[in-house]
């Protein structure tokens, strides 16, 4: 778990001099759903209705999903997070965890 979250401070992480990159296809669908698992995670433990080991096992799986579907630099990575995330609100974000998340682990495994 130590890994994941050092991963995850790596994305959060700003480089003012990577490139603005623009993702399509199945990599838009998995930095989607990576932003899905942390957003959920982070907001139902914010919310106290999830505790920290689960809130760390939805990033850990975030992580994951952008270390092994998505190319480019964490830079890179972290901004798409980021703009995902600032076209959605909350309650998309979790609707969204609820009808799809067994399909994104589906389709974008982490083992």
């Amino acid at each position: 778990m130590m890994r994941a979250l050092a991963l995850v401070l790596a994305l959060v992480a700003t480089e003012a001099t990577a490139a603005q990159r623009v993702y399509e296809g199945d990599e838009a669908a998995a930095i989607r759903c990576a932003n899905m698992m942390a957003m959920t995670g982070v907001t139902l433990n914010g919310a106290g209705l999830m505790g920290d080991a689960e809130k760390d096992v939805l990033i850990g799986i975030s992580v994951l999903i952008l270390e092994n579907h998505v190319s480019g630099s964490w830079t890179a990575k972290k901004r798409a997070m980021e703009a995902m995330r600032d076209r959605r609100d909350v309650e998309e974000t979790l609707a969204d965890y609820q009808r799809n998340a067994p399909r994104c682990l589906k389709r974008f495994p982490i083992n």
